[in-house]
Formats: structure tokens, sequence, C-alpha cells
């Protein structure tokens, strides 16, 4: 005898949560059998947010001289150790100039900030806390100096051979600052990954203009191409192609030729025109298409082609591209880029507003509008209508949301959400 309906609904779910492989697995797949990008030497304009893989040593102290940390009077503390002293100015040293006196007992010489500690000198004054008389000829100076006080000394910020860079070292303003400081012009990096991306489906358009029946503009393509270049990859447009076999495997092909990796949208369904699947298992050794166990974003395709560039087909809907990109596409990037931390930041969030949702043996994914609160604590203030091509719907979002299998989260309770945007996220 036949179950009830409700039984039925049951097994049916049961059958499909049993097809469906979990993100982890998933994200195994792609990440077990990538590595970093060979090195090449980067010059400092173009090493900017990529990934050191050489240590480099300085090649002198920083400062190299002591110098005056403000503008001042060169002295020594010594004659200043009663409080109130005059002392006769002998000479004004600028910033890259020399002295060419001596600082003796009782005198004193005006110095600018970064300029040379004058011999005999071990101390400045600040400005403020002097007095010059009137021919400037002498400087009343209103307190006792401490020794080495406002002077920086030689090695205080680097020493000579100390490491300031290892392999793994992220390249940001700073470090750039110091290694051109110690006359740096170049140094072996990780490249930028070169990333096509590739839209499929006969539906899709590029046009400007009025559109054809039936035909849809392409949205996938200039959104994947933004989140590239926002992640600091170099993004390659490798245009639309048409849903046959013959498009898609000359246009990854033709990707390949002059990328380190390729995304493609659409045709990883189980639909009669979703040939990416198809053309992956002909192109990679190890190709395999899953019914990851997420929403949005279940269908995603991966393999490697022989040469070892990875081919990412990300589901078709916009939404769904996008997760994919996230939990996929951007960990693996940065793992060829030669990162050590691929994910972006997951905190755990306060729910403002309740999450419900059914049990369906996935994680759900939900673009959520979060701020840090009075407690220093991120909060979840709302949540953007669900469906994966409601892309309007997530643009002010600046956090996914993993939301467990079951009955969803009540307003008080912690999610696990991952920060998609730190320049969005403000105190309410």
């Amino acid at each position: 005898m036949l179950g009830t309906d409700e039984n039925n609904a049951d097994v049916c779910s049961a059958r499909i949560t049993s097809l469906m492989i979990s993100l982890a697995e998933a994200r195994q797949f792609v990440l077990r059998d990538l590595s970093p990008l060979a090195p090449v030497p980067l010059t400092l304009d173009e090493a900017l947010g990529c990934v050191a893989a050489e240590v480099v040593t300085a090649r002198e102290p920083s400062p190299r001289f002591a110098n005056s940390s403000m503008d001042g009077f060169a002295l020594r503390a010594l004659d200043t150790e009663g409080g109130s002293v005059r002392l006769r100015v002998t000479d004004s040293i600028f910033a890259g100039d020399l002295a060419t006196n001596h600082v003796s007992d009782g005198e004193a010489m005006l110095i600018m900030t970064g300029a040379p500690i004058p011999e005999g000198a071990d101390s400045v004054c600040r400005r403020e806390e002097a007095t010059v008389d009137p021919d400037g000829a002498t400087v009343l100076i209103h307190r006792a100096v401490l020794l080495g006080e406002a002077v920086r000394l030689v090695g205080d910020d680097v020493t000579a051979g100390q490491a300031l860079l290892e392999p793994g070292d992220e390249i940001g303003p700073a470090l750039l600052g110091v290694l051109a400081s110690q006359g740096v012009t170049s140094l072996l990096a990780h490249p930028r990954p070169r990333v096509g991306v590739l839209s499929t489906g006969n539906e899709l358009s590029d046009a400007g203009g009025e559109l054809a029946p039936g035909k849809i503009r392409d949205a996938n393509r200039p959104a994947l191409l933004a989140s590239l270049r926002q992640s600091g990859f170099t993004p390659v447009d490798l245009g639309i192609v048409g849903d046959t076999t013959e498009e898609i495997a000359t246009a990854f092909q033709r990707g390949v030729q002059k990328c380190d990796a390729i995304i493609s949208t659409g045709g990883v369904s189980v639909g009669d025109a979703d040939f990416v699947k198809s053309v992956l298992a002909e192109l990679c050794d190890n190709a395999r298409s899953m019914q990851v166990a997420i929403r949005p974003g279940k269908p995603f395709a991966f393999g490697v082609v022989p040469g070892g560039t990875p081919l990412f087909a990300l589901a078709g809907n916009p939404v769904s591209t996008l997760v994919g990109f996230e939990l996929f596409v951007r960990p693996a990037l940065r793992l060829l880029a030669g990162f050590q931390e691929l994910d972006r930041p997951t905190i755990l969030m306060v729910l403002e507003c309740a999450m419900p949702r059914r049990r369906d043996g996935k994680l759900h994914l939900v673009h959520v509008v979060s701020a840090i609160h009075g407690d220093g604590r991120l909060h979840i203030e709302r949540v953007a209508r669900q469906g994966s091509h409601l892309l309007n719907a997530i643009t002010e979002a600046n956090a996914l949301a993993m939301v467990p299998d079951g009955e969803g989260l009540d307003a008080g309770e912690m999610v696990p959400a991952m920060i998609l945007d730190t320049n969005q996220i403000n105190g309410a």
C-alpha cells in the first residue's frame, strides 16, 4: 500500500539528500590538487597585494644615522639638568644637511625634523619649549631635557641583515615602503592569477539596446569580472557562447591558452541543454559534476585540465553564481596566488530578526545586512529577499549567513556569517 503524501515527500527528500555531497567534501575536491603559481620577478608596483616567495633582508639600518624627531634645538642633556638655562646657538641644521660644528658645553644648534644629530649633542628640546632671544644668538631652554629625548637612533626601525620579507607574506603598502627605503626594486612573488570568465546560454545577450524576444542581458559575467578585480585577481573576459558542446569546448580551450583558471556560468544542472558538465569531462582528467548540499548554488562542476588549469562551472542563476564564487572559486584562486588564509572572515553574529527555513538537508546561505552594535558585536539587522534570481535584492548585503539544516533561527540567536564587505559594515 502506498504511504501518505507526507511520507512519500519524506522518502523523496531523503533520496535527493542522499545524492548530494557536503560543502566540505566539494571544497576538498576543489582544493586538494591545486598549488600556488610559480613565482616570478615583480616590480614593487606590480607586487602590491601579492604573496612573497623569497626572503628579503635589510641592506642597511633604518634610520641610517641618528636624527631629530622634531623641530627644536640639539644640545647636551647635561647642560639642562638644572632646569631653565640659556645656551649659545652656534648653527642651524636642515634635513639633508650636516652640521659643520661640534656642540660643546653651553651650546645648542637649531635643528629640523629628520636632520642628523650633530657631533657632541645627545638630545633635542622641542621648539615650543624654548625661547630664542631677539638677536638669535642664544636660546632659553625652559626645562630639563632627558638624555636621548627626541632622537631617533640608528637602526631604531630596521637593523642591517634583518629579515623584512618571508615567503608567504602578503605585500602591503607599508611593506612596499620599507622595501623601497632599502633600495629594493623587484622581488620574487606569486603572480596574480589571470582568470577567464565565460557565460553560456542561447538566451544571453550583451546588447545595450532593445532585446529580441526571449533574450536576457548577461549579468553573471560582469558580476564575476568585478568580483575578481575586487579580490585582487586579473579578470579576462571570454564572452558569451551558445549552448553547444563545440562552442563551449572551443571557448574553454581558448581560455586555457591565456588564463590560470576559468570560470563558466550555466550549463551544470540537469537540463537538456546543460552541456558544460560533459565538456569538462572531456577536457579534464578528474572532472566531477556535483550536487552540493547548499542553497543556492547546489549544481557545481570542477576539473583540472592537463597542465594544471582549473575550470570552475557555476550555476547560472546570478545569486547562485556569486555564492559559488565565494565558496569555491575565490578560495581556490587565493591558493593559486600563494595565500595561506583562503576564506573571508566568518564570525558569529546576533540575529535581530528571525530566519525561518524548512528542513531540506542543505546549508542555507543567506545574504544579510549586518552592523556593529553598542555591545561591540555584529548584529544581523536585515535579511535579503531569498531567490537565486533576485540579484538586486542582495546589492546592500555585506555578509552571508550560514543557516544550518533545521527549522530556522529566532531573533536573539547566533549564526555564523561570512563578511563579504568590511567597508559596508557600520556602527548602529
